[in-house]
């Protein structure tokens, strides 16, 4: 056979292969039509069907208000509460702090910031880029201490778009990377808050309306959603493996099986594998636990780890609900509450002065510096996509 007819061949069959790839987009189209809806980048740019535009919008109105006005209410009980603050006391008990228990702490932090530089590894496996380990790894690590000490919309996002751009990732993949890694830190967070709260939930306050029961149903919500996220990726993987792999046009939910994509602010966003699945439970759990321990070390034994873990799932929780960046003065308040009658007011907020200076302030210094270094680097162009 020559070399020509090969060629020929080739070609014949890339260009039957696009065809068929029309002639599947054109159905879809005709079948939306039908049905009476536009197709689907013009309903993504419309927003979801059945409801209105002026609903949306009053509905957004709506939830900044009463997010600003949960924020105002929590900054003015801090600034009352503060009033009542011994800072003498505060900082006699910071210079206390045994050495061993500082170091220990800061061994844990950096544990922990390490295996949360891994998230973005399991995007990476998932949508197949081509970027370095260590590349991902100062990415995450960088998006990650930003996050914590900035907020997650100049952190979290923004700063990883902006380096993973720089280092040559197209915007879809990025997109996939960082929701994939928001699923997973929120899984990891299920399943631990669930675990915790089915097994020794927080005593609260007497005046809080949740008591043991509703909390221990709040754990079971939680530890249900986190499992059925982990089931709903194996259905999904064993429903598309029937089909055989066709590539990523073949995960856009054909009929008959589950959906395993969804379309996130204009991009396209697929569920992992069900191994993947359960690596995201695993590394965002042990993440949990070892933030958890952070606080738990520097307490040094004041009070016992389920307690302190518990309240600081709290404090992360309302930390996102106010919108505070690094959570500041909300992380301490909800200490405070919940822990100051039994540890006392000046050792907690020192171990908690603490733990900012181990876990937030010391890695900002390096990933300032970090992301400074990639800053300085020439920028790639686009090209470490998803491999075809």
């Amino acid at each position: 056979m020559s070399p020509e007819t090969s060629a020929e061949r080739v070609r014949h069959r890339g260009s039957a292969a696009a065809k068929d790839r029309a002639a599947r987009a054109a159905r879809t189209a005709r079948q939306a039509g039908q049905a009476g809806q536009p197709p689907a980048g013009e309903r993504d740019a419309a927003g979801p069907p059945g409801r209105p535009a002026a609903t949306r919008t009053r509905w957004g109105r709506a939830r900044r208000v009463l997010a600003v006005l949960f924020a105002v209410i929590v900054v003015a009980l801090l600034l009352n509460h503060a009033r009542s603050i011994d800072y003498s006391a505060v900082l006699a008990a910071l210079r206390a702090l045994p050495l061993h228990a500082v170091l220990t702490a800061a061994g844990l932090a950096l544990a922990s910031h390490a295996l949360y530089a891994t998230f973005d590894l399991v995007g990476r496996r998932h949508t197949g880029h081509r970027l370095k380990t260590l590349q991902v790894l100062g990415v995450t690590f960088v998006s990650y201490v930003f996050n914590l000490n900035l907020g997650a919309i100049v952190g979290g996002v923004a700063v990883r778009y902006r380096l993973y751009a720089r280092l040559g990732l197209d915007l879809a993949t990025t997109s996939q990377v960082l929701v994939l890694s928001l699923m997973t830190n929120w899984l990891g967070y299920a399943a631990v808050a669930g675990g915790l709260l089915l097994s020794s939930p927080p005593e609260l306050p007497a005046a809080w309306a949740l008591g043991g029961t509703g909390l221990r149903f709040a754990g079971l919500g939680l530890c249900l959603g986190a499992v059925g996220y982990v089931v709903l990726c194996f259905l999904a993987q064993r429903g598309e493996g029937r089909e055989g792999r066709e590539g990523r046009e073949g995960r856009e939910g054909r009929e008959g099986h589950l959906r395993r994509s969804w379309r996130v602010r204009g991009h396209e966003v697929h569920l992992p594998s069900g191994p993947l699945a359960l690596l995201q439970l695993a590394l965002a759990s042990a993440n949990w636990l070892l933030i958890g321990a952070v606080v738990h070390a520097l307490l040094q034994g004041r009070a016992d780890y389920p307690g302190v873990l518990g309240v600081l799932l709290l404090a992360a929780v309302a930390g996102v609900v106010t919108h505070v960046p690094a959570g500041l003065g909300v992380l301490e308040a909800v200490f405070v509450m919940l822990l100051a009658q039994r540890v006392g007011e000046a050792p907690l907020l020192a171990a908690l002065l603490a733990y900012r200076a181990v876990y937030y302030l010391a890695p900002l210094a390096l990933a300032a510096g970090l992301f400074a270094w990639i800053e300085m680097r020439p920028r790639r162009r686009a090209g470490g996509g998803a491999a075809g």
